[in-house]
This record gives structure tokens, sequence and C-alpha cells, in this order.
């Protein structure tokens, strides 16, 4: 397993092998005793799923009281994923990791509590996996606008398809008070 490690120290990147013949590929997607050995204690809890088509932008989401940690990947198609720091306090607060994922690359990427998280599709379309170490919790939404020029994230795409509720996302600016200290 060849880990990538990204410009801010707790996103991860993994590049897991690829046993191919030609009957088509294998890899083992999630060793729970592995993946600690690299920095992902906690154990996952929930599975989602999402298919999104070429110009889609989801992002940037957290939650608030209930962080959970990701490790995504994509099973058709490629995106632009990307996570941000937003611990007040972190030495890495506002810095953001992109990285190309794809059905082809097989890459993944852990991105840890407190960070933001969200990607842009590159493909025609895109199926995108991910697990969370904490359950979902209506209401414990967070975002930040996917073009805050204080993060000054560049997105491989001009024009993104937002969903409205993404669409009206603060800037950092607008909800420091709201982020959590470490």
């Amino acid at each position: 397993m060849e880990i990538l490690r990204s410009s801010i120290p707790e996103v991860i990147v993994i590049a897991p092998p690829v046993f191919t013949d030609s009957r088509g590929y294998f890899l083992e997607t999630y060793q729970q005793k592995k993946y600690a050995e690299l920095g992902i204690p906690k154990p996952f809890v929930q599975d989602n799923q999402s298919y999104s088509t070429k110009n889609v932008l989801r992002g940037l989401h957290f939650q608030l009281r209930y962080p959970q940690g990701k490790l995504v990947r994509v099973t058709q198609g490629t995106v632009f994923d990307v996570a941000i720091d937003i611990r007040k306090n972190s030495p890495t607060f506002g810095k953001w990791h992109g990285e190309i994922l794809s059905a082809e690359n097989h890459k993944q990427m852990y991105i840890p509590e407190n960070f933001a998280h969200g990607f842009c599709v590159l493909s025609d379309s895109a199926e995108f996996l991910y697990k969370c170490t904490d359950f979902y919790v209506p209401g414990d939404e967070g975002g930040l606008i996917w073009n805050d020029p204080q993060l000054g994230i560049q997105w491989p795409i001009d024009t993104p398809i937002l969903s409205v509720k993404d669409a009206e996302l603060p800037q950092v600016a607008d909800i420091l008070e709201l982020l959590p200290s470490d």
C-alpha cells in the first residue's frame, strides 16, 4: 500500500495495491488494522454513495457537533476532491489539499474530523463512496462557499453546477466563531 502524505499532515492519500490479470482486478479497499496503522484509528459507522454528472460540485461541507472523518473513493469516473482544515487553532487552518480520485487510479483520501470536504466531477459522471466515523445528524451541517477567496481553492472547472443549498453557503470570515478550535 502506497501512502501519499499531503501538505496537511492529517490528510492521508492512499494508493492500495491493485492485482490485475486477464479476468480484471482485485483490491482491498479497507482493512481496519492496516488503516489504523496509517493514522485512521476510529472505526467507520456509516457508508454513503453519491452519483453526479460532469461539473457538479458538492460541498464544502462539515458537521458542527458530531464531526465525521471520511474515507473517500471513486468507483466510476473522475473527481477533484478537496479537504480544508477548519480548525481555528491549527497551524494549517484554512489550508486545503486537492487530489484527483478516479476509478482508474483507485486512490482514496482520508479527510479527518473538523475538516470541510467537497468535490467536483471531471468525467461525464462519477460514483463517489465514503465511509464516515460518526453518524449523520440532521441539522448539524455546516458549509463554506466553494469559491471563498480566503481559501483560494484552485478548482479545475470554471462554472460548477451547485445545489441551491451549496450556492448559498457562507465564507470563512462570516462563520469564524462557529468553527471548531481543534
